[in-house]
């Protein structure tokens, strides 16, 4: 069941106007604070952002970062992102829900902890048949403090949710034996 929704989730940028409800959001978060956490510090907490001013707005600061950042960006990771058609311009934003994923920073090994529960919340969003894309942005801080996050929590990551209106197939993953090894790095998986 787990490998079944795995193998099915993929990465959604484009949303139907569906709409989505709120309690499948609520299950997916309850799948996602069972995930384990260092020293059980459950470092994570969850905003989720239906109201359409506030992700204007969120929107609004997420592009204002991307435009900076995009101006900066050079060598190879400029190349790729040009490959891939990616820009400053975030629509997915308009996702009929914004999920922004908030860890404690004084909390033991938060990053990682909150990474699992992330982890968690797709393979729940899949089983929901709610698709995502794990959005970074480049100026975290900002939307916290649009939210009035406390200062001890940082922004990890930014999922909108929704119906895929994205017919493109799941990139190929790699195969066991690339990426798997035996004892030592140089055994690898036959």
């Amino acid at each position: 069941m787990i490998l079944e929704l795995a193998r099915r989730r993929k990465t959604v940028r484009k949303f139907a106007d569906n709409k989505v409800r709120l309690e499948d959001i609520l299950y997916c978060l309850n799948v996602a604070r069972e995930a384990p956490s260092g020293m059980n510090a459950q470092p994570w907490r969850f905003v989720i952002v239906g109201d359409e001013e506030i992700k204007a707005k969120i929107r609004e600061i997420c592009e204002k970062g991307e435009r900076e950042f995009y101006r900066k960006v050079g060598g190879d990771l400029k190349k790729w992102l040009q490959e891939k058609n990616f820009s400053w311009r975030k629509d997915f934003l308009k996702a009929p829900f914004l999920l922004l994923v908030f860890s404690n920073i004084k909390a033991p090994y938060f990053i990682q902890s909150t990474w699992l529960a992330i982890g968690y919340i797709l393979l729940a969003l899949e089983e929901k048949g709610l698709s995502t894309v794990t959005y970074t942005p480049p100026n975290p801080g900002e939307v916290g403090n649009l939210i009035k996050a406390p200062s001890e929590y940082k922004l990890q990551v930014i999922l909108p949710i929704g119906y895929s209106a994205d017919d493109k197939e799941k990139e190929k993953r790699k195969d066991l034996h690339e990426i798997i090894y035996i004892n030592e790095w140089k055994t690898q998986l036959q």
